[in-house]
């Protein structure tokens, strides 16, 4: 037997061909470093020959293993330590926002570098967003005038669609807050993104995130008020955006007044109770009173399953708001919210197509409960109604308008005749 081993064939002569992928040189984070920093001193503060040279690196440079590098270099000038600070024996470069002219236009053609460079290598959109919560969180390590550089940029390219709202969470860090680092940053950033697109656009990119309702804890947990919110960003010349968050506060405040009031109708609170809450929600997120009215009136009308056969809601809509019109009196006080009620009255009649036949019946009740008065009925029918089923409701209210202005200049002549 022989006892040698055999040996194995062996393939000689054979070559592989490399795939092109693997081709590329492996870096660690200090080369890829060296290597990003020798080109930008090549092409200098030419932005255009940045993003070229960035887009030709690409292909030969790992940037989907560094891309934290790569925007640390980009914006800072070399490789971050945690905290923000750059390593002194790091190689670093001025081709970076950090080293550039402060002013917007400087930090729009910085975005434009970044928006190419993304838009050419997908894959970087992550990992670009990472960065930025990143620095975010690392403001305190920052001059003020590198903090404003970097606000203006985040701006820019918030309103250009390169980052995603969601990257100002990093913002509500409660050392930054604290600081009032959070709020300083967010004029800057605001400033330039309104500059870019509007109120309405920014609103909308905050709505998607729901971030619409947390600007307010830009500031410490005893600032977070909108008095505070409106006074600190109007006298920094962001008045638009005070008044967005002031609009923010008083639709939550009537979402809540409404949800709230609903209830303690559910619970048959006692109407001099409601009053009284509805009366200081008004004075404290000042709310008026034909806003009131409106969110009262929605109210009443939620709180019962109507009839769905027209010949009976009538008489359960006038048997409902008979027992109600004590609480809707009590916000009727004003001329415009007796003239809101009635063309919530109309959009109600007509929304609900069984209410049709009800729209003079409930006027009339509530002419009769004091909870409208003749002034606004008659300017009502003449020309304050709205479209929704006018010719319908008029002609329901003819003969009672009528019979309002033949009372009106009866008791005009018996005022008369006494004088």
């Amino acid at each position: 037997m022989n006892n040698q081993k055999q040996q194995k064939p062996t393939l000689s002569g054979q070559r592989f061909k490399t795939r092109k992928r693997d081709e590329k040189e492996r870096f660690d984070p200090t080369q890829f470093q060296d290597c990003i920093i020798q080109g930008l001193s090549e092409t200098g503060t030419d932005l255009e020959a940045v993003a070229k040279f960035l887009d030709a690196s690409g292909a030969k440079l790992d940037y989907r293993r560094y891309a934290e590098t790569l925007f640390d270099i980009l914006v800072a000038g070399g490789m971050l330590a945690p905290g923000g600070t750059l390593a002194d024996d790091m190689m670093r470069t001025n081709v970076c926002v950090f080293a550039a002219q402060e002013d917007l236009e400087t930090m729009q053609a910085f975005a434009q570098v970044f928006n190419k460079l993304i838009r050419r290598y997908k894959y970087l959109e992550k990992g670009f967003e990472d960065e930025v919560k990143k620095l975010l969180l690392f403001l305190k390590g920052f001059s003020e005038s590198e903090r404003n550089k970097l606000a203006m940029l985040t701006g820019v390219l918030l309103a250009n669609g390169t980052l995603n709202a969601s990257i100002l969470n990093s913002l509500y860090n409660e050392n930054l807050v604290k600081e009032g680092v959070s709020a300083a940053f967010a004029v800057k950033l605001f400033k330039s993104w309104i500059n870019e697109k509007d109120i309405n656009a920014v609103a909308a990119s905050l709505r998607k995130v729901s971030m619409d309702n947390r600007l307010m804890e830009l500031f410490p947990a005893n600032k977070q008020s909108v008095e505070h919110f409106t006074k600190y960003f109007t006298e920094a010349g962001l008045k638009e955006l005070s008044e967005y968050v002031r609009n923010q506060q008083t639709i939550g405040a009537r979402k809540e007044l409404q949800k709230e009031l609903q209830e303690q109708m559910s619970r048959g609170d006692p109407f001099k109770d409601i009053i009284l809450y509805v009366k200081e929600e008004m004075k404290k997120n000042n709310i008026p009173e034909p806003v009131v009215i409106g969110i009262v009136w929605a109210s009443v009308m939620s709180t019962v399953e109507w009839n769905k056969k027209e010949e009976l809601v009538a008489e359960q809509a006038i048997k409902h708001l008979k027992q109600y019109s004590p609480l809707l009196a009590a916000f009727t006080t004003q001329g415009q919210s007796e003239l809101t009620l009635l063309l919530k009255i109309q959009e109600y009649c007509y929304d609900n197509i069984h209410f049709m036949k009800a729209f003079q019946k409930i006027v009339v009740l509530f002419y009769k409960a004091e909870v409208l008065s003749e002034e606004p009925i008659l300017k009502w029918y003449k020309d304050a109604h709205v479209a929704k089923g006018k010719s319908v409701f008029l002609e329901q209210m003819k003969k009672f308008v009528e019979w309002l202005k033949n009372a009106e200049e009866e008791s005009e002549s018996e005022a008369e005749e006494g004088d």
